[in-house]
C-alpha cells in the first residue's frame, strides 16, 4: 500500500450519487490524477491518500484511492484558501476573507460549536447561516463516518449507504449497536460488525452480539438452500462462532422467539428453527397447494381423447401412454405436476394442453423462473411466456426485498397457469406466486425433478411430488427423434447411474481424456478458442460455447478459468475501455453474469417487442458489457440481446465474468455447446445430479475433458447436500387434519 499527500487543484468528474471521483492533485509541484470514491472532496482541500499506482490504458498513470483523509489547514492563510474553494455553500472568496479576518485560526471551532457568531460579519444573516451550516454539517458528517469506518474495512460505497440510512446520528448508532449494520446495510456481515464491536469494547455476551451472530448463522444456513436450521445445529454453531457459554446462546434464542424474530416448531422429532419469513412462506405454500389439489374444477365441455388424437394427426406424432395421462390430467384436474428428463416430450405436451384450452377459450398464462427459461418456453410454444417476477408485476422494492402488485388482493387474470422449469423455483418465489393464484385457476407445474434444486431456499418440486397429495405424472419414454441425440441418451444413462456412451462416431457427446489439471484447462481453452469454431464455423466462441464447472475455486473452478478465458477471448485493446473493481477488471465486450437478485435495477429494451422498460435483473442472468462510460462511472450491460442495464459502481459487486460458470448457475439455460471439466472433488458436491444438470444444458454438443474416474465417481455418487425443508411434511400434515 502506498501513501501520498496533496492539494486538490481540479475535479474532473464526480458522481454525486455514489461519490466516484476523478481529480487532479498537486504535491510538491508535481500534479497527478486520483480516482476512487471520495464523496466529500472539493478544490483546495488537502488530502492524505492511501492506495496504489495503476496504469489506465487511455489516460495513463493514476493513483487509485482506497482510503482518504482530509488534512485540515492550521494557518489563517490555509483556512482562508480552504473556505474560498467553494467547499461550503454560501462561502465564497470574499466571505472567506472576512471570516478569517474576524476569527483567524479559531474559524473551524466557530463553525463547529458557535456558528451563529458568523452574524457578527457584515452580509451574513440567518438565511445565509442556515445554508452555510447545512452544507458544512453534511460534509463533516460524511467525512467523520468515513474516517470512523474505513479502518474496519468498510468501503466508501458502504459508508455512503450508512450515512443515507442513519444520517447525522450514524456514528452514535453504530457505537451503541454496530450489529445493526448486518440488518440495515447490504454487503456488511456479522464478522465485520463484530470487528467494529471489539474495537468499541462491546461485551462478548451483549444480546446485540449474540442475536446478530445467531441471525448470521441462520442466514448462512438458509443461503445454501435450507428453509430452517435444527435447533441443535444452531446452538452448536452459535457456541463455536460466538465463543460464549451455551447458557447465553439458549437465553438469546428463546428471547428471539418471544420477540417474534424466530419460530421453533417440532417436526418429526426435530426442533426446527425458522425465521418468520421462511416459516410463513413454507406454511402458506403448503396450505395453498393442498387447497388447489382438493378443489374440484368445473367440468369442461370438451372431448379430451378426441382432441389429443386431432393434435397427434396435425403434428404427425403419437403420444405414449404416460404423455396422454399427463394431458388428460392437466385438463381434468385443478393441479398437476408433470416431470421428466430431456426428450420426454414436456414441451409437446404443453402445446397440446394449450390447444385444448384454446378450443374452449380459456385464458392461458405461461411462466418460468428466469428470463432465459421464459424465452425458451416462448420459442418452443409460439406463445408469450413471462418470468414469474414479470407475471406478478414488481411493485415497491428495496435493496433486498420486493413486493408484487399481483397477490391475494389482485390475483392473476388467467384460467390456466403453466409453470416450466419448476425445479428452479424456491419457496419464497412459489409463495409469492401462489398468493396470486385463485382456487379456480388450473395450475400445471412442469419440471425435471432430477435436476439440481433451486439456488434459493427450499426443495419445492421434489417436496410437492413426495407429499403424495398432488396428481403427478412421470414421463420416462424418450421421443423417437430424441433417441438420435447422444446428449439425451447419455443424460438418461447418467440419471440411471450408468456410464455414458463416449465418442460415438458422428454424434454429439465426446470425452477427451487427460489426468493433468493444467492440461485439462489448456485443452478447454484450445477447444473454445480454436478447435470448435473451426469444427463449426457458425458457432460463436463466446456466445454459443459455455464452460460449466462443478465448482468456483481451484485451478478448474470458474474463478481461475475466467481469468484465463478473458485474457484470450477478450484481451486488452486500445479501443476497449476497462473498469477495475477490487480484484476484477471489467472490459467492453466481456461476458458477465448477475449473481444476486436485484429488483431495483432498471432496464430499457433496445429492440424487439414487449415492455419498453422494467425493473429487476436476477441471479444467473448472463449478458455482455456494451460500454464503459468513464465520465459517469457506469458500465452498460446488454441482457437477452435486447435489454440494457446501466450499473453504477455501487452495484459492481453483483457482477462477475461468465466465460465459465458453475453448473448450479446454469439451471434453466440452454447453450449450443457445453464444455465440462471432469476431476475428483468433494463428494457432497460432485454427484450424479450435478453432472446430469450440466449435460442437459447442451443443445448441440457436449465435450467432457479430464479424468474418466471423475465421471464414474459422479455417476455412482448419489449423495447430495441434505436440504432441511418441511414443505412435504406440511402438505401431508394439513391433509390429515
Amino acid at each position: 500500500m502506498i501513501f501520498e499527500e496533496g492539494r486538490v487543484i481540479d475535479i474532473i468528474f464526480q458522481n454525486e450519487e455514489n461519490g466516484y471521483t476523478v481529480a487532479e492533485v498537486e504535491n510538491n509541484k508535481d500534479i497527478f490524477t486520483i480516482v476512487g470514491v471520495i464523496p466529500y472532496i472539493s478544490i483546495g482541500i488537502n488530502l492524505k491518500l492511501q492506495g496504489e499506482w495503476v496504469i489506465h490504458p487511455q489516460f495513463g498513470q493514476q493513483f487509485k484511492v482506497d482510503f482518504s483523509e482530509e488534512i485540515m489547514p492550521d494557518t489563517a492563510a490555509g483556512i482562508e484558501k480552504y473556505l474560498s474553494s467553494g467547499f461550503i455553500k454560501g462561502i465564497g472568496p470574499s466571505t472567506a476573507k472576512k471570516i478569517v479576518e474576524k476569527f483567524g485560526t479559531d474559524t473551524f471551532n466557530v463553525l463547529d460549536k458557535d456558528i451563529e457568531r458568523l452574524m457578527e460579519i457584515e452580509g451574513i444573516g440567518e438565511k445565509k447561516i442556515g445554508i452555510i451550516y447545512e452544507s458544512y454539517l453534511k460534509q463533516r458528517e460524511i467525512k467523520n463516518i468515513m474516517i470512523f469506518l474505513q479502518t474496519y474495512g468498510i468501503t466508501p460505497n458502504q459508508c455512503l449507504k450508512i450515512y443515507r440510512r442513519f444520517g447525522a446520528d450514524a456514528i452514535n448508532k453504530l457505537k451503541d449497536n454496530p450489529y445493526i449494520l448486518t440488518e440495515e446495510i447490504s454487503g456488511i456481515g456479522f464478522k465485520t460488525a463484530d470487528k467494529i464491536a471489539r474495537n468499541l469494547n462491546i461485551e462478548p455476551t451483549s444480546p446485540y452480539r449474540i442475536k446478530s451472530g445467531l441471525s448470521y448463522i441462520i442466514n448462512q444456513f438458509c443461503g445454501v438452500g435450507n428453509t430452517y436450521i435444527p435447533l441443535e445445529i444452531l446452538a452448536e454453531e452459535g457456541k463455536n462462532l460466538l465463543e460464549v457459554s451455551p447458557q447465553y446462546i439458549e437465553e438469546n434464542i428463546y428471547e428471539s422467539v418471544v420477540e417474534g424474530k424466530l419460530k421453533i416448531e417440532e417436526i418429526k422429532g426435530i426442533s426446527c428453527t425458522y425465521t418468520p419469513y421462511f416459516y410463513n412462506a413454507e406454511s402458506y405454500t403448503a396450505g395453498k397447494l393442498l387447497s388447489l389439489s382438493l378443489n374440484i374444477p368445473v367440468k369442461l365441455n370438451v372431448d379430451i381423447p378426441a382432441e389429443i388424437k386431432e393434435f397427434e394427426k396435425v403434428n404427425s406424432i403419437e403420444f405414449s401412454t404416460s404423455q396422454i395421462e399427463a394431458i388428460i390430467g392437466a385438463v381434468s384436474n385443478n393441479l398437476e405436476v408433470i416431470t421428466g428428463g430431456p426428450g420426454t416430450g414436456k414441451t409437446t405436451i404443453i402445446n397440446c394442453i394449450c390447444c385444448i384450452f384454446d378450443k374452449i377459450h380459456y385464458k392461458i398464462s405461461l411462466a418460468a423462473p428466469t428470463g432465459r427459461a421464459a424465452k425458451r418456453m416462448t420459442e418452443a410454444t409460439g406463445r408469450e411466456a413471462k418470468t414469474i417476477h414479470r407475471l406478478l408485476e414488481i411493485g415497491q422494492i428495496d435493496d433486498e426485498d420486493v413486493d408484487f402488485k399481483k397477490g391475494e388482493n389482485e390475483p392473476l387474470d388467467c384460467d390456466v397457469l403453466i409453470l416450466d422449469e419448476a425445479s428452479m423455483i424456491d419457496i419464497v418465489l412459489m409463495n409469492n406466486l401462489l398468493s396470486a393464484v385463485t382456487l379456480s385457476t388450473r395450475l400445471i407445474i412442469v419440471g425435471d425433478v432430477d435436476q439440481l434444486p433451486s439456488v434459493g431456499p427450499g426443495n419445492v418440486l421434489k417436496d410437492i411430488i413426495e407429499s403424495g397429495a398432488v396428481k403427478v405424472v412421470k414421463l420416462r419414454d424418450i421421443y423417437r427423434q430424441a433417441k438420435e441425440s447422444m446428449i439425451i441418451v447419455n443424460a438418461h444413462r447418467i440419471n440411471n447411474g450408468e456410464m455414458p456412451f463416449l465418442n460415438e462416431k458422428n454424434k454429439d457427446f465426446y470425452f477427451i481424456k487427460t489426468n493433468d489439471r493444467e492440461n485439462i484447462s489448456d485443452t478447454i481453452i484450445s477447444l473454445i478458442n480454436e478447435r470448435l469454431p473451426k469444427f463449426n464455423k457458425g458457432w460463436d466462441k463466446v456466445k454459443d460455447i459455455q464452460i460449466l464447472s462443478p465448482m468456483r475455486k481451484g485451478p478448474l473452478g470458474v474463478n481461475a478459468l475466467n481469468k484465463k478465458l478473458q485474457a484470450i477471448l477478450n484481451p486488452p485493446s486500445k479501443i476497449k475501455k476497462e473498469k477495475e473493481y477490487r480484484t476484477v477488471v471489467f472490459r467492453e465486450g466481456d461476458k458477465v453474469m448477475q449473481i444476486k437478485n436485484n429488483y431495483s435495477l432498471k432496464w430499457d429494451r433496445i429492440k424487439g417487442t414487449g415492455d419498453k422498460e422494467g425493473l429487476g435483473i436476477f441471479n444467473g442472468d448472463v449478458g455482455f458489457i456494451e460500454k464503459i462510460d468513464e465520465e459517469n462511472d457506469i458500465i452498460s450491460v446488454i441482457y437477452d440481446e435486447d435489454k440494457r442495464v446501466d450499473y453504477e459502481s455501487i452495484y459492481l459487486d453483483e457482477l462477475e465474468h461468465a466465460y465459465a460458470i458453475t453448473i448450479h448457475k446454469s439451471q434453466g439455460s440452454e447453450f449450443k455447446v457445453v464444455l465440462i471439466p471432469s476431476f475428483m472433488g468433494p463428494p457432497l458436491l460432485m454427484n450424479k445430479n450435478l453432472l446430469y444438470t450440466g449435460v442437459t444444458r447442451a443443445k448441440k454438443l457436449v465435450v467432457i475433458v479430464g479424468e474418466a474416474k471423475g465421471i464414474g465417481f459422479m455417476i455412482s455418487n448419489k449423495k447430495a447436500q441434505e436440504r432441511f425443508s418441511a414443505l412435504s411434511y406440511r402438505i401431508v400434515n394439513n391433509m390429515n387434519k
